[in-house]
């Protein structure tokens, strides 16, 4: 050992002996580096594979908010388009929200936020920036039933934007054009005539759009016309609203009798009784 440790003299042995020994040493190690590297492997695979899942919900969440980013910027330009109105109208609003369609395939029907709590009446129209969408048929104290234009029988006193034509347009069933009823052949109407609300009835405030004239089948025979229309309002597409709590003030008033005697006419009793004295 002194000697090997001094002169190296064991050194070509060594490694003579190395070189033997190491294919052998490789073999032995074969088994302990194949479940190593087998183990490493499905170790990154399982790895690998979570990663993956974890990579695959997370972009399922940002296509998620990404949809909700759009629904919210649309939600928005809604929203101030709303504030606008508001600030237009010279009556009182009061925003709402549609909760849901009640479940009838009949009548197209919405139900909203608001009630009666919240000063709602019926009657009420319901409109957005664009046009009346419906009425309050239903009241509740803190939701209502609004039936909307395309609501079968539903009726608006509109006149023509073009020439002041008066006439009423009804809701024909959901998904069914809007009708212009009991106009005779000779009314001037042309297509793409804008309907709005005449303000007549007291319920709908003059002036709103509600639809505009998509197809005239004049009949001669009849002397009637069947006059189609499409709302201009989007009325299955946003989810808030304005009601508009609307009370007209009419400036006509009944004539009063206080203090003023009454004219007499013609053939008023006193009258007749002077004539017939006269007469005998």
């Amino acid at each position: 050992m002194l000697i090997d440790f001094r002169y190296k003299a064991l050194d070509p042995i060594r490694k003579h002996v190395n070189w033997l020994l190491r294919p052998l040493e490789y073999v032995m190690l074969m088994p302990r580096n194949a479940y190593e590297a087998t183990t490493e492997y499905f170790t990154t695979r399982s790895t690998l594979d979570k990663e993956n899942q974890q990579m695959k919900v997370r972009q399922a969440e940002l296509s998620l908010l990404a949809n909700q980013s759009e629904f919210l910027l649309i939600e928005n330009q809604n929203l101030r388009q709303l504030m606008d109105l508001q600030k237009q109208i010279p009556f009182k609003t009061l925003p709402v929200e549609i909760l849901f369609n009640p479940p009838n395939p009949i009548s197209q029907r919405i139900v909203i936020n608001r009630g009666s709590s919240d000063g709602l009446k019926l009657g009420n129209p319901i409109a957005n920036d664009s046009g009346i969408l419906g009425q309050v048929v239903r009241l509740y104290e803190r939701s209502a039933e609004v039936s909307l234009l395309e609501d079968r029988d539903f009726a608006v006193p509109v006149q023509v934007a073009r020439n002041g034509l008066r006439a009423a347009v009804f809701g024909t069933g959901r998904g069914n054009p809007l009708e212009l009823r009991y106009l005779p052949v000779a009314s001037d109407l042309e297509v793409g005539d804008v309907l709005i609300t005449s303000g007549i009835d007291g319920v709908y405030p003059p002036g709103f759009a509600v639809a505009v004239i998509s197809r005239i089948d004049r009949n001669t025979d009849k002397n009637s016309s069947n006059v189609f229309c499409v709302p201009i309002a989007p009325v299955n597409r946003y989810r808030q609203a304005l009601a508009l709590l609307y009370e007209p003030h009419w400036d006509a008033k009944a004539p009063s009798n206080t203090g003023k005697p009454e004219a007499s006419t013609g053939n008023s009793p006193g009258r007749r009784q002077t004539r017939s004295r006269g007469m005998q």
